[in-house]
């Protein structure tokens, strides 16, 4: 799958600059420490607002802050840029929570419009989703409380509301969401937050002449993505980090709206993927890239033993065209000893449709009818519910990408759980995507079947497809859960 990206990412790059205006290289502000997202403290209770979550989390609760705001943040010397910001001006904190912790996460909407606060890849009542039935109007307060009933992960949220979630998150709405356990507390893995443990939000992003962040996408732009012309890692371009550590563990997100992200060091040295989306693989995997579409995380591990002194880089190619420097290392010339990486981190079956009730087919359009993005040939209504399922039940969904031959891939997140895929065209999945997944990628022609269980909670979720123009304009379905 990763050669394909870079087969699909040569092949169209040059009809994706055509359709793309043209905007000159920014001088942007390179080279600062890599920012490091604060993790979000705990708030007291006192204050709090109508419960729209699981009743059961009253005791005990860990509550959280967080405040929807208006910002500016200087990209190219000298020129602000008008952002979006959780608890700041850009991006949010990091959310760090532990398998059975009770939580109730406060969100107060400062902004001029209405917004939404979803806690992608989170397993958790349908009230509480943060999806585009969560709206939370300007000036407003919203509650999302539940249970934190699953293994650990790297998570992140994001805005979600029907028709701006695109622009919303392009502006600077994301951060991640950490789930640790007891499992994962006791295996040998970098553990220590900003130091050897670190969190990497990137999100390509086009730039104005003026050095502004500039969204004002055409349609070109939707049907193909909002490709850019700088990449942003936590917030700033080209960041460093000084290392210490033999071995460092990066936890990846692809923030882009649209851009798929191919990562690779560029000194050709193999990374260990220990992660998918939802938590640990069956053992590390050794690869030399990792592919990332918009809404997926990878946590790798690099082993920098032999590099000391030296200043490796992350690199980041993106399917608009560009290759970027999304993070260089400086090495130490002395490393402090690192335990040996776990060689199993936790016991995975392979996964089995023996239990499955139903098998259902979703097929991603991008020439639907009436030249839409559909799926199933629909487009996203709020008052339809679009498939029916039953409570303690397992599923096979079969998921298709159909459309013009050059037709930008698509990729499809699940809300509310997180699955298993069974095949990719028929082939069983590549060993570093047998892990829990809530986002998986299809380039055009692809059919992925993926296996669901719906557990502990009822009501309605989205499916939808992750780049984000696409899911603004419609690409988006409703799947409820009955008891």
């Amino acid at each position: 799958m990763q050669n394909r990206a870079i087969a699909y990412a040569a092949c169209v790059c040059g009809l994706l600059l055509f359709l793309s205006p043209v905007i000159g290289a920014q001088q942007l502000i390179t080279g600062a420490p890599l920012r490091i997202p604060p993790i979000l403290e705990e708030s007291s209770v006192a204050g709090s607002t109508t419960d729209t979550g699981n009743e059961s989390a009253a005791e005990n609760e860990r509550v959280f802050d967080l405040t929807v705001n208006e910002g500016s943040r200087e990209f190219v010397r000298g020129v602000q840029s008008p952002t979006l910001g959780y608890n700041g001006e850009y991006l949010g904190p990091t959310i760090r929570v532990r398998r059975e912790d009770n939580v109730r996460l406060r969100v107060f909407n400062s902004l001029g419009e209405a917004t939404t606060v979803h806690w992608h890849g989170a397993h958790l009542p349908a009230e509480a989703d943060g999806g585009p039935h969560q709206r939370v109007p300007a000036g407003e307060t919203w509650e999302a409380r539940f249970r934190v009933e699953q293994e650990a992960a790297t998570l992140w949220y994001h805005p979600h509301l029907k028709g701006t979630t695109a622009e919303q998150v392009y502006q600077g709405l994301a951060g991640m969401f950490i789930i640790d356990d007891e499992h994962s507390d006791s295996l040998a893995l970098p553990h220590d937050y900003g130091t050897d443990d670190i969190p990497l939000i990137l999100q390509e992003r086009r730039f104005t002449r003026d050095g502004r962040i500039d969204y004002s996408p055409r349609m070109p732009d939707i049907m193909r993505g909002y490709f850019g012309n700088a990449l942003l890692t936590n917030g700033a371009a080209e960041p460093n980090l000084e290392v210490s550590q033999e071995l460092l563990r990066l936890r990846v997100l692809n923030g882009s709206n649209s851009s798929l992200l191919r990562l690779f060091v560029d000194n050709g040295m193999k990374m260990h993927q220990i992660a998918t989306d939802g938590g640990l693989l069956s053992r590390p995997t050794e690869v030399e890239q990792v592919v990332l579409s918009p809404g997926e995380r990878a946590e790798i591990v690099l082993d920098l033993r032999g590099l000391e002194g030296t200043h490796p880089r992350l690199m980041a190619e993106s399917n608009g065209g560009n290759t970027y420097d999304a993070l260089t290392l400086q090495v130490a010339q002395s490393l402090q000893q690192s335990e040996e990486l776990s060689a199993t981190l936790v016991s995975r079956k392979t996964p089995s449709d023996t239990n499955v009730v139903r098998t259902r087919d979703f097929v991603m359009s991008s020439m639907g009818p009436g030249g839409r993005l559909t799926i199933n040939g629909r487009t996203m209504d709020m008052s339809r519910i679009d498939e029916q399922v039953k409570l303690g039940t397992t599923e096979v969904w079969r998921i298709s990408s159909r459309g013009m031959m050059m037709a930008m891939p698509h990729n499809f997140h699940v809300h509310g759980l997180q699955f298993e895929i069974l095949s990719i065209n028929g082939d069983r999945p590549p060993v570093h995507l047998r892990g829990p997944k809530d986002t998986v990628l299809l380039y055009p022609g692809d059919t992925v079947e993926i296996l669901l269980e719906f557990e502990d909670y009822t009501g309605v979720f989205m499916y939808h497809c992750h780049l984000l123009e696409h899911e603004d304009e419609g690409m988006m379905g409703q799947f409820e859960v009955l008891p």
